[in-house]
């Protein structure tokens, strides 16, 4: 032992004997878990000596017997030399404390002997598992909660830098994630979250993997130590869980060989030269990705203490649009906003950083918080309206303050994105004007239009803006981070609007579903009454479209009546919708067809810069021309969405309005119309009447409507069909001129 202590010292970086003990033992471990002999061991101790603690070997995992309680986790190297240095004085095994080889039994059995010389290694740990409250009978052992710990590893063997690293976990035992030190879940939920299907990490203090090319083998650069905390469930000590699968979830790689040893996995992932072709090797920066909007964190400006960055909200969703958007986020860092312009956030207050660290801190003694904007971890930020885009202190950004309006680039690609700027001030220890870092966990929302779900920041290349002085040239930001989100359906959401189904060949409109824009949980119908939230929604008169659903029951009545309809009772709640949509088949003919889309506005607010989007499958190819509004087919990759809008001085839709004499007639809804055409040449054999006609989807202002669930029966031709809804037609532009 004494030789091979001399040997560590002249490879020690320090002269404190301990350190070449503790080497030594660390190695001997080394030795134990993968068989290597000590001449190899010797040329890569300082790789050894960094490694093992870092493996996430610990010895609540693998000491069963006690004699390494402290090794690795407390940090304990007098307990590390005690055990190793006692089973390494004798080759022979009459020599080695039976309690310290059955530890090293222990640990050679719970790590997976995964090679990859040349990849990523990414290891799973499960440490500890431990019953919590509420404490179920064995009957209901399935939902028992058990707390888990357990430590995933990511280190980059590999030959090219690994940027913004991310990990799939294949959780399967129902667990709620409560806590990942140095990872955050990359699609921007918060923690805690329920990961019962596999979760995707990425790096929040750690981001990017170096190499051991160019660190010189620094392992703090080249790995990722992530320290996971959670409940699951049903699974009893000493049983333990592990994921289904891990895998590295960054494209260009590919992952095998998963090895599940006792309570540990891992697996490789190797460059793939198949799906590299599009990243240039040794690019400094990860691609910009696609999504529905993106947000880029442009560093303009940085200083020791402070900097300026210009955050733009991009809108790519062909049907979205934001209204009254609210933009947030988190600091990692303590950091604090001294200014802004064109955006303001919704609540100023300075308190968190008078009585919190950033008032404590040596760097801002001095500071005058009362400027301060936001000390908020999560600020909320709203943009300003357009009477200040020309502010000399407060505006003069480009694309600023559009008083939260983003619109879809399919209406004004103009109008599409919104930016501001603001000035950050760091928090020690990042006190140097090359320490910058973006904030995470981004959030947007709107008034109107679908839920968004963001990614983490990732680093791609500085954005480029034009020259301030006008000339042409450009300017590079300093660095710049892009956030990108889509769009989510919430289940707990309801629609806004609803579509209503027409046609020549039939008298009867087929109504917006019952609840379709969601019911009180005690749902009221007509006057106040009671209805049913269950029952179908009954069949309408066509006139009944152009009243109030609490005006209809008289003409449901009537119309039922006629046409010998039970009805049920109580009778369906209304759809609740503060928008419907009528699609008409207005007629079907030898070479073409035509279509009538009425929009109604219930509510009682004007929708400005309104627009819609009809997807037909079948009958887009035939499209020929919207006559009163604006429609364009949109190129997505199928060429099945209509585009539509109002035309110069009708994209407003304006809001429900009481009726020609208040006290007898009931109000009325703002509408707009338009007949559309189509023709067969380029449909042949389309099925106009038994389908094909009709949309398979709809969107108002970038939310998806509800669809009515069948169709209009084309049985046979009801021959004063055609001259009722032409009436219709007649009288809702009368509506139209009227409220011009």
């Amino acid at each position: 032992m004494k030789d091979l202590l001399e040997k560590f010292k002249t490879y020690s970086l320090g002269d404190d004997v301990m350190d070449y003990v503790i080497a030594a033992n660390v190695l001997f471990l080394h030795n134990m878990i993968f068989g290597y002999d000590q001449t190899h061991m010797i040329d890569d101790w300082v790789w050894a000596y960094e490694v093992i603690p870092r493996l996430g070997i610990h010895c609540a995992q693998v000491s069963l017997t006690g004699a390494l309680p402290k090794c690795l986790r407390s940090g304990d190297p007098i307990v590390l030399q005690d055990n190793i240095m006692r089973a390494n004085l004798d080759n022979s095994e009459d020599g080695k404390d039976p309690n310290v080889l059955q530890d090293y039994q222990l640990i050679r059995d719970r790590s997976p002997n995964t090679p990859c010389n040349d990849g990523v290694l990414i290891t799973y740990n499960h440490t500890t598992t431990e019953q919590i409250a509420p404490f179920l009978s064995p009957a209901d052992r399935s939902n028992q909660p058990y707390r888990f710990e357990s430590t995933l590893t990511v280190l980059n063997n590999g030959r090219w830098e690994l940027k913004n690293w991310r990990v799939f976990v294949g959780f399967e035992h129902g667990e709620l994630l409560v806590s990942a030190k140095n990872a955050v879940l990359a699609d921007g939920d918060f923690l805690p979250a329920n990961v019962s299907g596999g979760a995707v990490l990425s790096g929040s203090s750690v981001t990017d993997l170096k190499t051991a090319i160019e660190t010189a083998g620094d392992i703090e650069q080249m790995q990722a130590v992530v320290e996971l905390v959670g409940t699951e469930f049903g699974v009893a000590p000493p049983n333990f869980s592990l994921p289904g699968n891990i895998t590295l979830a960054n494209d260009g790689y590919l992952c095998q060989n998963l090895t599940k040893q006792g309570s540990a996995m891992s697996i490789c992932c190797t460059a793939d030269s198949n799906t590299r072709t599009n990243i240039t090797l040794g690019e400094e920066f990860s691609p910009l990705e696609q999504g529905d909007l993106t947000i880029m964190y442009d560093v303009v400006m940085t200083y020791d203490i402070n900097y300026f960055a210009r955050v733009t909200i991009s809108n790519h969703n062909p049907f979205g649009r934001l209204d009254n958007w609210k933009l947030s986020w988190e600091w990692m860092g303590g950091e604090f906003i001294r200014s802004m312009r064109g955006a303001y956030p919704d609540v100023v207050d300075t308190g968190d950083c008078i009585f919190g660290s950033q008032g404590q801190a040596d760097a801002y003694k001095s500071f005058d918080f009362s400027k301060v904007l936001s000390c908020d971890r999560n600020p909320t930020i709203v943009d300003l309206p357009l009477s200040m885009a020309n502010d000399t202190n407060l505006g003069f950004i480009p694309f600023c303050c559009r008083n939260g309006t983003i619109l879809s680039p399919s209406m004004d690609i103009t109008k599409s994105n919104s930016s501001f700027q603001i000035e950050v001030f760091k928090m020690p220890p990042d006190l140097n004007k090359t320490e910058l870092s973006p904030p995470l966990n981004w959030r947007i929302n709107s008034s109107i239009g679908p839920d968004y779900q963001c990614t983490q920041p990732i680093r791609v290349a500085p954005s480029l803006f034009p020259d301030p002085s006008g000339l042409p040239s450009q300017t590079e930001a300093v660095a710049s981070w892009q956030v990108v989100c889509n769009t989510t359906k919430v289940q707990s959401r309801n629609p806004s609007c609803c579509v209503t189904f027409s046609s020549f060949f039939n008298d009867s409109v087929i109504p917006c579903n019952t609840c379709a824009c969601g019911c009180d949980s005690r749902p009221t119908g007509a006057g106040g009454g009671t209805c049913s939230a269950t029952a179908p929604a009954v069949l309408l008169p066509a006139q009944a479209l152009l009243v109030p659903f609490d005006n209809r029951t008289k003409l449901i009545e009537t119309f039922a009546h006629l046409k010998r309809h039970n009805l049920p009772n109580p009778l369906p709640c209304p759809d609740n919708c503060g928008v419907s949509i009528n699609w008409h088949l207005l007629s079907d003919f030898e070479k073409g067809w035509t279509a009538r889309v009425t929009l109604f506005n219930w509510g009682d607010a004007d929708i400005a810069d309104w627009f819609a989007s009809v997807e037909l499958v079948k009958a887009m190819p035939g499209y020929e021309k919207a006559y009163s509004m604006d429609g364009k087919v949109l190129s997505d990759p199928n060429n099945d969405t209509l585009f539509l809008q109002g035309l110069s001085g009708l994209n407003y839709l304006v809001a429900e309005r009481n009726g020609s004499n208040p006290r007898k007639d009931p109000p009325v809804p703002g509408s707009q119309q338009t007949v559309i055409s189509f023709t067969k040449k380029q449909t042949p054999g389309i099925r106009v009447a038994r389908g094909d006609g009709f949309p398979t989807k709809v969107y108002f202002t970038g939310e998806e409507c509800s669809l009515p669930t069948m169709l209009p029966s084309n049985a046979r031709r009801v021959a004063a069909a055609s001259a009722v809804f032409t009436g219709i037609l007649s009288l809702l532009l009368v509506f139209i001129l009227a409220g011009m």
